[in-house]
């Protein structure tokens, strides 16, 4: 625990300004940023009696050994710098809402030339149209199927678009009504175009218009005695009606907002949020975090809203957005949204009518979402404790390994050579901490020197846990060890393990391996397994470690593999860069069609003069063959040329990837 004295800035050296300040540890990871209206009297108040501090304030300036500040122009440049670098540096003790990129939208992707509506999940692109989120995605496609009687709008993916094309038929959507079928030219792209704005202008809220145009539609032809088009009318306004339905109207002014409500106690906060569009609730997503800072509900509202509207801009931030509680002070991040949008944007607490009435709804459902996820939580992390207790005890560790780093190694009949490293904490996989290898040190199959060079790569940095990445400038996060490694194997993967991390002098990280036959846990040497129990909660988790490391290993393996097959021959063509290289294997379709083409073919792709055609041409001609593989499954023989799937020009799935551990050498995974 270090003490806060020994890094406190000396009196009359913070300013006085405005700024953003970083707290580092003694490896120089960044674990909080926050930011002042004035540096100088909020940085001194965490050098004050460590007795009168918060709780977890205390936790982190005793975690800290290193104080940085930037002093900015403004306070909404202030708020603009901390929401930055938080998304950059991630510190442990600021809040952090765990991202609800798993919410579904309904997505319009105006950026094609032949838009397309479909459900999205992640972060959002650039030229796409977002609704929602919503909370399920049958609910997207109800709604969907509804409008595309009246909006046929394209929904099929671009392989099928391409197929469609290709073979002049459209798909059953065409044929049914539910779509133009612009892909056999139906309807021209403008027209598709035209017809995306407007399911877009719709589900926007802009629907008293098109449904009064609709039943104009309907009267005329029904005087013209057009009954049949008439009933077509009639069904499209009903659809589009029952659509509408779906989402509830709640505010009668046909107001745009989002509401946004926190429930919490002393250790997490759970906020919810509605869209409010044209008076319907288009919307709704929620977010939960630990308080693993001094923070009151007006604190989480801000982050909330940071989180919210950090990377959005336009129409995509309301006019209105109601809150329970306003930041102090009110003013930064009142103009920072207005920033965002454009325009101004009215931040307040709603305080009777239809709005407060819809927000203590919204906080309802608050309060539903932090008593489900704790309970959750609780189930899980207990199980998480048992399993981890367990490991302790049958690796005779003195504490639970809340850090475990997992390895193996991967590669195809000794070619394509590949580690990974996955990283569970306590009890739960950190993806962002993963790492994966390409084994440099030799050529062929070796699976003991493999893992021996691993783990001498990975714990060579320990030695100097503050060094920096030369490009970034930012500490190595792989520098920093584990309670608990893991390898994929036996005894001999265990003694290699072992013998990289004597070498290296590491003596305070324990060491087992997990061999898949009869799921034996190994211990450095010792002559026999630790055999745990079948129900086993630590067995369990070990098994989940060791297969995360299966499964990210044989994805790097694959891509490697797939990028020497389509590249391979390529490569040491002088003057031959990426750009070209990809311009030809796309022209072609495969390094096959390729190799067979002629020297004056390869002159048409653009960009490929005489000479560096006459150079891939022998470079081609005077590659070798691979040698031809089995697939084990069917026994089919599969070339060493990259082969046509469907006559696509893309290159077929390996036959087989081996991952390999000492027990089982051989085998396919």
């Amino acid at each position: 625990m270090a003490d806060p004295s020994t890094y406190r800035p000396a009196p009359g050296q913070i300013p006085a300004s405005p700024g953003v300040y970083k707290f580092r540890d003694a490896d120089s990871r960044v674990i909080y940023v926050g930011k002042a209206k004035s540096l100088r009297p909020r940085l001194s108040s965490y050098f004050q009696d460590l007795a009168n501090l918060h709780p977890r304030t205390r936790q982190m300036v005793t975690t800290a050994a290193s104080v940085e500040w930037t002093v900015v122009g403004t306070e909404v440049e202030a708020l603009q710098l901390e929401y930055s670098w938080i998304k950059e540096f991630d510190p442990r003790f600021n809040v952090k809402y765990r991202d609800d990129k798993s919410y579904p939208s309904l997505a319009v992707t105006l950026n094609e030339e032949f838009p397309r509506v479909q459900v999205m999940r992640g972060p959002k692109k650039r030229g796409v149209r977002y609704f929602g989120p919503y909370g399920h995605a049958w609910a997207i496609r109800e709604t969907v199927d509804l409008m595309l009687r009246v909006f046929p709008v394209r929904t099929c993916s671009t392989g099928v678009f391409k197929r469609a094309e290709q073979v002049g038929r459209p798909c059953l959507l065409g044929y049914i009504g539910k779509c133009s079928a612009p892909c056999v030219g139906r309807i021209s792209p403008e027209e598709h175009r035209e017809l995306a704005e407007e399911f877009c202008d719709f589900m926007a809220g802009r629907t008293g218009a098109y449904l009064r145009r609709l039943e104009q539609e309907m009267k005329a032809a029904a005087a013209e005695m057009e009954y049949e088009r008439a009933g077509r009318l009639r069904d499209d306004m009903e659809a589009l009606r029952r659509a509408m339905e779906k989402n509830a109207v709640v505010l009668a002014d046909g107001t745009d907002a989002d509401l946004l409500a926190v429930a919490e106690d002393e250790l997490e906060a759970a906020v919810q949020i509605f869209h409010v569009r044209g008076g319907r609730v288009r919307g709704q997503r929620g977010w939960v975090t630990d308080k693993v800072e001094n923070v009151d509900t007006a604190g989480l509202v801000e982050h909330a809203l940071l989180q919210l509207y950090g990377e959005e801009s336009g129409e995509a931030v309301p006019r209105e957005v109601l809150v329970p509680a306003l930041p102090e002070p009110v003013e930064p991040i009142a103009e920072w949204l207005a920033g965002r949008r454009g325009s101004r944007v009215d931040l307040r607490i709603p305080q009777r009518g239809d709005k407060r009435e819809l927000m203590v709804t919204v906080g309802r459902n608050a309060a539903q979402a932090l008593a489900l996820h704790k309970t959750k939580r609780a189930s899980d992390l207990t199980t998480r404790s048992v399993a981890l207790q367990e490991i302790a005890d049958a690796l005779g560790l003195d504490t639970a390994p809340l850090r475990i780093e997992c390895y193996d190694i991967s590669h195809l009949q000794g070619q394509d050579v590949v580690a990974s490293m996955v990283v569970f904490e306590d009890g739960l996989a950190r993806k962002s901490e993963y790492r994966r290898f390409a084994i440099k040190g030799f050529e062929g199959q070796d699976d003991v020197r493999s893992m021996h060079e691993v783990i001498t790569r990975r714990f060579r940095h320990t030695e100097q846990p503050a060094e920096r990445d030369e490009e970034t400038g930012r500490p190595r996060r792989f520098a920093y060890p584990p309670q608990l490694i893991v390898v994929d194997g036996g005894e001999p993967q265990v003694a290699a393990a072992q013998r990289a991390l004597m070498e290296l002098g590491v003596t305070d990280v324990a060491l087992c391996g997990l061999a898949k036959r009869l799921e034996e846990v190994w211990l450095p040497g010792e002559d026999d397994p630790v055999v745990l129990p079948r129900s086993s909660e630590g067995l369990y988790l070990l098994q989940r470690v060791r297969d995360e490391a299966h499964r990210f290993a044989i994805a790097y393996q694959r891509q490697k593999r797939a990028k020497r097959l389509t590249t391979g021959g390529l490569d040491d063509v002088p003057g031959l860069g990426e750009s070209r290289r990809q311009a030809l294997l796309k022209h072609f379709g495969s390094l096959k069609r390729l190799k067979a083409a002629t020297v004056e073919e390869i002159c048409e792709v653009p960009g490929v003069g005489r000479r560096t055609a006459e150079a891939v041409a022998a470079a081609l001609a005077s590659r070798t063959p691979a040698a031809p593989s089995v697939n084990t499954a069917t026994g089919e023989i599969i070339g060493g040329d990259v082969t046509h799937a469907g006559d696509t020009g893309k290159p077929q799935a390996p036959a087989s990837v081996v991952c390999t551990d000492a027990t089982e050498s051989g085998d396919e995974k």
